[in-house]
C-alpha cells in the first residue's frame, strides 16, 4: 500500500494534493523572495504542516508576522514590480493556500501555534472541494491577507451579520498557477460578501502585481471588462460549492453584487483594526493561537528560540497504513 501511494503521488497528476509544489521531508522547500516554508509531516495527510521562515531562516507565523501592506518599493533589496506608481497604496501580500484547478482545501491554522498551512479536516476526514460543472476545483489562486481577522463577536454594519473567525480570503485572477506557500503583491480591485451560515465570509477580488496583465486592472469593472464572465463564475461557484456535501446554495450580502475597490479598502482597514485588537489581547480570540516573534508590543510575542522548540514538537512520522490506505482510495475516485 505504501509503494502504491508513492507511486500515485509521483505519478497521478490528477491528485489534487500533489498540486502543492512540495515534497515530503522537514527540509526547506523552494525559496520565495522574503519568505521560505518548510514542509513536516506528509503531504495529503492529516499530520502535514508548512511553516513558514523569513528571510534570515528564522520561523515565523504567516497569519500575525507577514506584514499586511507593501510598505517599500523595495524590500531587502528586492525591487517590486507595479502597474501604476499611484497605486502603490494598494498593494497588499497575500498568502497562497491553494493553487488554481486543485481540490484540496488547505488553509492556515489558526489555532495552532505559528499558524502553519495545513489541510482542513472534516469528520475525521481530509477535505476536498467538489468539482462543480464545467469548473475544476478552486477557479482562482486562493488565499489570505495576513494581519487579518473577521471577528467573530462585531457584527458587520454592511452585512449585519458576524465575522467568520478567519483572515480575509482572497482570489487572485492572474494568469499564473501559483504555489501552496507563496507570498506575493496583489492589486486588490473589489470585493464580494458571501454570508456562509449565516457569517460574514468577504471575498477579495485581487490580482498579482507580476501578472504580464495587471496594468490593466485598476477596478472590480476591469475584471468584467477583460476576463468577462470571470464575476459571474465567482458567484456561482461560492453559490454551489457545498451543495454536493448536502448543504443548501451559499447566499449572498447586497443580491450578490460585487463591490469596488474603495469598498474593498474600508472592509480590509476594518479587519486589520480587528486583528490588532486580537493580537493586543484587547478583545477575546477564542480558539485563536495569536503567538507570534515580530510584534514588539504583544503579549503573545515569542522568542526566536521558543518558535523553534514550537516546530521541532510536531510531529512529521509517516501515516499509519489505515490512513495511507484512505488516500489510495481518495485518489483511484472511490
Amino acid at each position: 500500500m505504501s509503494a502504491l501511494l508513492r507511486l500515485l503521488r509521483t505519478g497521478a497528476p490528477a491528485a489534487a494534493c500533489l498540486r502543492l509544489g512540495t515534497s515530503a521531508g522537514t527540509g526547506p522547500r523552494r525559496a520565495m523572495a522574503l519568505y521560505h516554508t518548510e514542509e513536516r509531516g506528509q503531504p495529503c495527510s492529516q499530520n502535514y504542516r508548512l511553516f513558514f521562515k523569513d528571510v534570515t531562516g528564522h520561523y515565523i507565523s504567516p497569519f500575525h508576522d507577514i506584514p499586511l501592506k507593501v510598505n517599500s518599493k523595495e524590500e531587502n533589496g528586492i525591487p517590486t514590480k507595479k502597474a501604476r506608481n499611484d497605486e502603490y497604496e494598494n498593494l497588499f501580500n497575500m498568502i497562497v493556500e491553494i493553487p488554481r484547478w486543485t481540490n484540496a482545501k488547505m488553509e492556515i491554522a489558526t489555532e495552532e501555534p505559528l499558524n502553519p498551512i495545513k489541510q482542513y479536516v472534516k469528520d475525521g476526514k481530509l477535505r476536498y472541494v467538489a468539482n462543480i460543472f464545467p469548473y475544476k476545483g478552486y477557479i482562482w489562486n486562493y488565499g489570505t491577507l495576513p494581519q487579518t481577522w473577521e471577528d467573530p463577536g462585531e457584527k458587520d454594519k454592511s452585512t449585519n451579520c458576524f465575522g467568520d473567525n478567519d483572515p480575509i480570503d482572497v482570489c487572485e485572477i492572474g494568469s499564473k498557477i501559483l504555489s501552496c506557500g507563496e507570498v506575493i503583491h496583489v492589486k486588490i480591485l473589489g470585493i464580494l460578501a458571501l454570508i456562509d451560515e449565516g457569517e460574514t465570509d468577504w471575498k477579495l477580488i485581487a490580482i498579482n502585481v507580476n501578472d504580464p496583465e495587471a496594468s490593466k486592472f485598476h477596478d472590480i469593472d476591469d475584471v468584467e471588462k477583460f476576463k468577462p464572465g470571470y464575476l459571474e463564475a465567482t458567484l456561482n461557484w461560492f453559490r454551489l460549492y457545498k451543495v454536493p456535501d448536502g448543504k443548501p446554495e451559499n447566499q449572498f450580502a447586497f443580491n450578490g453584487e460585487f463591490k469596488n475597490k474603495a469598498f474593498a479598502l474600508e472592509v480590509i482597514k476594518s479587519t486589520h483594526q480587528c486583528w490588532k485588537a486580537l493580537l493586543m489581547k484587547k478583545c477575546n480570540g477564542g480558539a485563536i493561537n495569536c503567538t507570534n516573534v515580530q510584534i514588539s508590543d504583544s503579549p503573545f510575542r515569542c522568542t526566536q528560540e521558543e518558535a523553534r522548540s514550537l516546530v521541532e514538537s510536531v510531529l512529521s512520522s509517516p501515516n499509519k497504513e489505515s490512513n495511507e490506505e484512505e488516500q489510495v482510495w481518495h485518489f483511484l475516485g472511490k
